[in-house]
């Protein structure tokens, strides 16, 4: 089922408010309550009965190189980062490093790789009121993390408020990128689950790549959406879902400890970072950072040992040793939902 319409219409009529009632239903029919109840101050663990969107499979290289959507969707694929104790990205590790547990139980690693793929990356970025005097510096942070990246990367740019726009689709042609990024319309309030949940149904419907990636920038708590927190991560925690690097510009902003908490949670379910600069200025050198991140992580895959097709969400955990160094740090996400197919495939 494709998702959300995020195209930004020619004039502004109650197309998208339409879109999003639709989102909101859809959301409904996967996980089983209203989308308006919103945001839930604790997350309980997530339902296993309650899948909440199908999975989009993994991808590989064809022979020419090319990175597709391949038809085996029984293998389970991990990005992982690995961090010492000093914080520093480890880079030289081999497959017998690592160990993975599914439900504590530990898989048999089936592939195994470390090199820079291609990434197709969701740039979101916060078009509320508050956010006019930021955009230029978050523009050009964007862009540099663009500019990091592998030239065969594809990005797609959505700006939000109390709604959101797709301003580009995928390209890797950066003027393309800058524009979209300049379509400043500061106003309105912050629908920033409802962006989220929507871009990453946009990577999972139409991302030729096998990698996914969010960069969101946010400077305020979520006002405007009609789901809550809880309901926006199950919709991030499918199989191959994108891992979300987060910029909190938090600052005075009303309710900051619940705001860091949000992005907090929704980075650390996917395996990305969320980031809370002190000052604008610091956007820019966190964006290189995150570009250093995506180009240095293990992709890692495995065959659940718990049939896919009994379904219901399964926690992940990576451990990895080796001589000479203590205190690894592996990060990836912290689980999936399992035997969900898209209807799309079903129907084939």
């Amino acid at each position: 089922m494709p998702g959300p319409d995020i195209t930004r219409p020619k004039n502004r009529t109650t197309k998208i408010k339409t879109n999003l009632k639709s989102a909101a239903s859809l959301l409904f029919f996967f996980v089983g309550f209203p989308l308006w109840a919103g945001a839930t101050d604790a997350l309980p663990a997530p339902n296993p009965q309650t899948p909440p969107s199908q999975p989009a499979p993994a991808s590989k290289p064809d022979q020419d190189g090319t990175f597709v959507i391949r038809k085996d969707v029984d293998e389970v694929v991990l990005h992982a980062t690995v961090i010492d104790g000093k914080d520093r990205i480890v880079t030289d590790l081999d497959r017998g490093a690592f160990t993975v547990f599914e439900d504590g139980k530990q898989q048999n690693i089936i592939s195994f790789r470390h090199e820079d793929i291609p990434v197709a990356i969701g740039i979101v970025i916060d078009n509320s009121g508050s956010m006019r005097e930021k955009r230029a510096k978050v523009n050009q942070a964007a862009l540099n993390l663009v500019r990091s990246s592998n030239p065969q990367d594809e990005v797609f740019v959505v700006n939000f408020n109390d709604e959101y726009y797709l301003d580009q689709d995928f390209t890797n042609d950066l003027l393309k990128l800058k524009e979209a990024l300049e379509k400043i319309d500061a106003k309105g309030g912050t629908a920033l689950y409802e962006a989220i949940v929507a871009s990453a149904a946009h990577l999972k419907d139409n991302a030729k790549l096998e990698r996914k990636v969010l960069f969101v920038v946010t400077d305020g708590e979520d006002n405007a959406s009609r789901e809550s927190l809880e309901e926006a991560v199950k919709q991030l925690q499918v199989e191959n879902g994108p891992s979300v690097y987060a910029i909190g510009i938090l600052g005075e902003e009303e309710h900051p400890k619940r705001a860091k908490r949000a992005l907090d949670i929704i980075s650390q379910r996917t395996g990305g970072l969320a980031f809370f600069p002190k000052t604008l200025d610091e956007v820019d050198e966190i964006s290189k950072q995150v570009a250093h991140d995506i180009r240095n992580q293990y992709t890692i895959g495995y065959r659940p040992t718990n049939p896919r097709a009994s379904g219901g969400f399964r926690t992940i955990r990576v451990e990895a040793k080796t001589k000479g160094r203590n205190k690894l740090t592996v990060r990836t996400k912290s689980g999936y939902y399992a035997g969900v197919q898209t209807r799309a495939s079903a129907a084939k």
